[in-house]
């Protein structure tokens, strides 16, 4: 495979490997912020079946978004004698050193999902592109709109995740420069902003207490689609069938058939699947030294929106996730 020798790399999702026949004599280990989102357990799925088929043992945790027991984990699998570690991180700088630790041991670290400091001297950090996807999702918006008004709520997940900011400040940049391009003027009215905790449930209650307060809400934008889908069974039990429900990414199943279905606008693509499966290659060939020098510390799978208009060629009733 050729490798983009920059900074960010961006890239299709569907980047092909030749299986290695020498995969037999390694352990992969993974620490997750939680399993209790159907997100981060599709990941940890993903992650056990791709380094199980290339013969590796697997390892993997759930640190109950709690920073020190993450770093907690990291040490055990350092001790351990681990080949590679894959982390998505529960905190953007304060498992810095525990990852700096594990370098310093000899491990392959793979940073996955969650942004992670840049003073963590992981291999690269593998996942999809939160502000390119958020402005796709904004530029949909702005489209249907169609320069009509609209006050808008947005569900975030939680406090101080630089992931979900660059989502929800995509989906208002792309909005304001797709308000510019179409109508030659832009108007954002976001009236308010509830937090979900990444979850369903979080979704759910936090849209009972939005439309509470803020009964004129009529677009609702969300950092992931399972608050989102929280939101749509909120919205559905107080009559509410005229919100416009849409996400900055993800790409859940049961989004993709509420789009079908005519009841959600639309989503930004984030394959927990393609990204696990990366992160496992990506590591496996670092710890062997077959991973170019030059490889970006940053890949970035491409970015795209999926709406009515393409859901067809991303709508799998199979999918885990």
């Amino acid at each position: 495979m050729k490798y983009l020798n920059t900074t960010v790399a961006v890239l299709s999702c569907s980047v092909a490997f030749a299986t290695s026949a020498s995969a037999a004599d390694c352990t992969i280990a993974l620490t997750m912020p939680t399993l209790n989102a159907p997100y981060f357990a599709a990941m940890d799925a993903a992650v056990i079946d791709e380094a199980t088929k290339l013969g590796c043992e697997v390892i993997t945790s759930d640190s109950q978004r709690d920073m020190l027991k993450q770093i907690s984990d990291i040490e055990d699998y350092v001790a351990q004698g681990v080949d590679v570690l894959i982390v998505n991180a529960t905190d953007v700088e304060g498992i810095v050193p525990a990852v700096n630790n594990a370098v310093a041991a000899g491990v392959s670290v793979i940073a996955l999902d969650t942004s992670l400091s840049m003073d963590a001297n992981y291999v690269t950090l593998i996942n999809s592109p939160n502000v390119g996807n958020g402005k796709l999702v904004g530029h949909w918006l702005a489209k249907e709109l169609g320069g009509e008004p609209a006050n808008i709520a947005i569900l975030s997940g939680n406090k101080g995740n630089t992931g979900g900011e660059d989502r929800r400040m995509g989906v208002i940049w792309g909005l304001v420069e797709g308000q510019l391009v179409n109508y030659g003027n832009a108007t954002v009215n976001i009236v308010a902003q509830g937090w979900g905790g990444w979850s369903q449930e979080g979704g759910l209650t936090a849209m009972e207490d939005l439309l509470t307060a803020h009964p004129e809400i009529n677009v609702v934008y969300g950092e992931n689609d399972s608050m989102v889908l929280g939101a749509h069974i909120a919205a559905k039990a107080a009559g509410r069938d005229d919100i416009l429900l849409l996400a900055a990414a993800d790409g859940q199943r049961e989004a993709y058939e509420l789009i079908l279905e005519g009841e959600y606008g639309a989503t930004g693509l984030n394959d927990p699947d393609v990204l696990a499966r990366l992160a496992v290659r990506f590591g496996l060939e670092h710890s062997r030294g077959e991973l170019p020098a030059d490889f970006p510390k940053h890949y970035v799978t491409e970015p795209a929106v999926i709406s009515s208009d393409n859901i067809d060629e991303y709508y799998d009733p199979e999918s885990v996730f």
